[in-house]
Parts: structure tokens; sequence; C-alpha cells
């Protein structure tokens, strides 16, 4: 059979993601792997080459899968609707993120099947019950259509993560150069756990696992590392440093094999102050960038959010990386409810801190999350494109447009002139100025999303 598996891109009043960094698509690599042996399988990263129809045409595929974060929920509807325009015969699925936490989303006359949580051997089932023309009721951790009804069938078990395939990433070889992360240009993704011990209310990736870690041994993730060709690997897990003995031996594993990359992984804060020196063993074998929420200037904010770490927590973890010589990208929440004032002190704190990459986000209510059952009623829009982390989803205490100015303005106060410098010449020369531009062109949209409303 013909399998097309399809990366949305994102919508246009949608600002950022695509826009200053890219990842691979290793759900849809993973999903190739699941059922390649026997099959012909094509990926299409809409992302970078937008062309469905004369890929449709083309390929003429009997299965399309589709996957989809919140934000390209809709993306991925409208997605369906062209494939079945063409071809009200191939078979339309749809999963990820957004399908696993809210597949009501997506029961739609011109979705077929939408995939509930982890999808290899669900994916793998629906291909061998279409070549066969068996029902797919059989099939655990799908939503499908009964009728005028939608129903789910059984929740499918996990299984592990060392029992899945290695991603098939020569799918994705048109497209590999494409992938990055700021300066980390090409970067390859690997996935070395799932979940994450901590019970932050904003965030829905522990309640995927229902509360539990899920990690890979490391002999698999060395395997892996040794057939990736990019220098430079992002970690695609929830929380990749949690387990510190595990992540020191990992540590001691790469460093024994000769592997030599630039890592960028996230990590809490309290495990970077607890153990200082895991951090000072992955320095040593690449690690490059730590993602670190630490959210909030505020105490109160912290608690509110379940955090799990205090200010004095977050400023010794700075400290700690700055010390080992590792970038710190700390990421800030601002509150729909913040004041000038409020903008003002945030932006004094991480001045104070000395940071040169902060990255500020709205805290934004994700279908999922305790956050959003605890707002879902004071909510002034429920459009998924705006669900990027800029726009807000509650209303303000300042006029919106007041809001979006102060945001945009806290964006540069936050920065020094010297960190700048320091930050672009870590770019290859001829990338400068374009990176320059898609920041200016980022923070106009920020500027202005107050116009996203209407």
């Amino acid at each position: 059979m013909k399998i097309l598996l399809i990366e949305p891109n994102k919508m246009e009043r949608t600002i950022g993601s695509e826009d200053l960094f890219m990842f691979e698509p290793l759900a849809l690599e993973y999903i190739a792997a699941g059922v390649a042996s026997e099959h012909d399988i094509m990926i299409l990263d809409m992302r970078i080459e937008n062309r469905l129809e004369e890929i449709l045409e083309d390929f003429r595929p009997d299965i399309a899968g589709i996957t989809a974060y919140t934000s390209t929920s809709m993306r991925a509807k409208e997605i369906a609707g062209r494939i079945k325009g063409f071809n009200r015969d191939i078979l339309t699925v749809i999963g990820g993120h957004h399908a696993t936490v809210a597949p009501s989303d997506f029961y739609d006359n011109n979705i077929d099947i939408v995939v509930i949580g982890h999808g290899i051997d669900s994916f793998r089932e629906i291909v061998i019950a279409t070549e066969s023309g068996s029902s797919f009721d059989r099939i655990e951790g799908l939503a499908i259509k009964s009728g005028e009804k939608w129903i789910l069938t059984g929740e499918r078990e996990e299984i592990g993560l060392d029992s899945y395939p290695f991603p098939i990433r020569a799918l994705s070889d048109r497209y590999r150069h494409n992938y990055f992360f700021e300066y980390m240009r090409p970067m390859a993704s690997i996935k070395t756990s799932q979940g994450c011990f901590s019970r932050c209310n904003f965030c829905s990736l522990w309640r995927l696992t229902k509360g539990r870690y899920i990690t890979r041994s490391l002999e698999s993730i060395l395997e892996e590392l040794k057939l990736i060709q990019e220098e430079n690997v992002f970690f695609a897990d929830d929380e990749s440093m949690v387990d510190t003995n595990r992540m020191m031996s990992l540590a001691g594993t790469i460093r024994e094999s000769g592997i030599r990359k630039r890592y960028f992984l996230h990590a809490r804060s309290d495990t970077i102050v607890k153990s200082p020196e895991l951090f000072e063993a992955w320095k040593d074998i690449g690690l490059s960038i730590v993602f670190v929420g630490i959210e909030s200037h505020k105490d109160r904010d912290l608690e509110g959010i379940n955090k799990g770490t205090t200010t004095r927590i977050n400023e010794e973890a700075v400290r700690i990386l700055d010390s080992v010589g590792i970038d710190i990208y700390a990421t800030f929440m601002i509150d729909p409810g913040y004041t000038r004032e409020d903008f003002r002190l945030l932006a004094g704190y991480i001045r104070d801190l000395r940071l040169k990459f902060p990255r500020i986000f709205v805290l934004t209510p994700l279908p999922g999350t305790g956050y959003y059952e605890e707002v879902k009623d004071k909510l002034i829009t429920k459009d998924t494109d705006l669900i990027d982390f800029v726009h807000i989803h509650i209303k303000t205490s300042l006029p919106l447009k007041t809001f979006y100015y102060e945001y945009a303005r806290l964006c540069l106060r936050s920065l020094s002139l010297v960190s700048v410098v320091k930050f672009l010449f870590k770019f290859r020369l001829r990338d400068i100025l374009p990176t320059i531009y898609k920041i200016w062109k980022v923070q106009r949209r920020i500027r202005l999303a107050y116009l996203d409303y209407g």
C-alpha cells in the first residue's frame, strides 16, 4: 500500500514556531518505522514543501496520516479536507498530541480515524485492517465513525519505549538540512524518555503517561545516536534529566563510545541545583543548551502553577549553568493579569539574572491541563490557531493593545546589547541577517497581536 504521512504547516495567524525553530517530524518517522518493511511510504513536511495536491497526484496514496499539535489542529482538518477533495477513497487518519487530549475536535466528515495516544502500533494495525478489509473497531486506541456517531475503542496500554523501532530518518532526507534550533543547524531529534515527575498545572505531558516517567535503555539510546548523522541533537523528551543516576550513566556511556555531538535538552531548575555534577559531566560530552522553565520572578506565582520550585532555586540553577559554561534558555510566562509594573519588574529581574537567552511566553490554558479546567469558563477565544504561547486566551487587566505593547517592550528590555551581539555571533555569517529579520518579524507580530482578535 502507499502511505503518505504529513506534518502540517502552521496557520497564518500563529506566531513564532517555524520562524525560529523547526524540529524533524520524529513522530511520523516512528509511525513509518512501524509499517515500512511492507509498504511504500512518503513523508511530506508541509512546513517546508507546501504542495499537497501535486504530491497526491504523483504519489496516489491509499492512506494519509496527519499529525497535529493544538496550534496546527485546524490546519490538519483543512489538509484532510483537501485530501478527501482529491479522492474520498483515501483513508484519512489523524494523530498526535491534540488528537490525544481532545479527540472530539477531529470528529469531522473528512477524517476517518482519530488515533489517541502513541500511534505506532495503532497505525500499523490500521494498515493491516485496511489491507484485509477488516473492521477497525477491535483496534485499541482509536476514535472511529459508527454511522452518524463516533465511538472510542479500548484504551491502548503503553508497552515501553524500547519496544519501538528506530525512526526512519531516511524518509526526511530531502528536508534534513532545514531542521534547526536557532544557531544549531542542521539538527536531529531523539527521544530518550517520556513523562515527568512534576505536576505543573499548565502542562499536560505528565497526564499523558498517567504520572509515570518512562525511559529507554542506555544501549538503545547509544545505538540510535550512532546512526544520527547530524552534529546537533535535540532530546525530544518531556523532561530529560530528572532521573539523575540514569543520565549520569548515559553521559559515561556516550563518553566511552567516542560519540561527539552538541546536545540541547530540557531540565528543571531543582534538578540542576540538586545535581550540578551531572551537568558538568554532560558539558564534557557536548551539552550546549539547557531549556529551563523559570516561569516567574515571584514565589507566589510559582506556587499558583504548582511548579514545585522557588525563585531561590531558579537563581541558583542559573548560577550553576553559567559557571559550567552551558547556555541557559530560561523561559518565563506572563500572566494575562499583568500590570505595567509587573512587566517592568520582570524585565528588571531578567536583567539582574544576566540571562543571555530569555524566552518570554504567555501563560496559556492548553486543552488537557489542570489550568485549562480552572479557566475554561473565562476564555475569550477558543481559536486553536492562537494557541502559540504568544496570544492570550483570558481577558487581560490592561487594554489588549497596551498589553501587547508592554509584552513586545519586555522582550526588548530584558536583553542587553552585549548578549544580543554574543548570540548573533553563534550563527554562521550568512545566517545573521536572516536571523535578525526573523526576530524583527516575530517582535512586530507580538506588538500587533491584539489585531488578531477582531
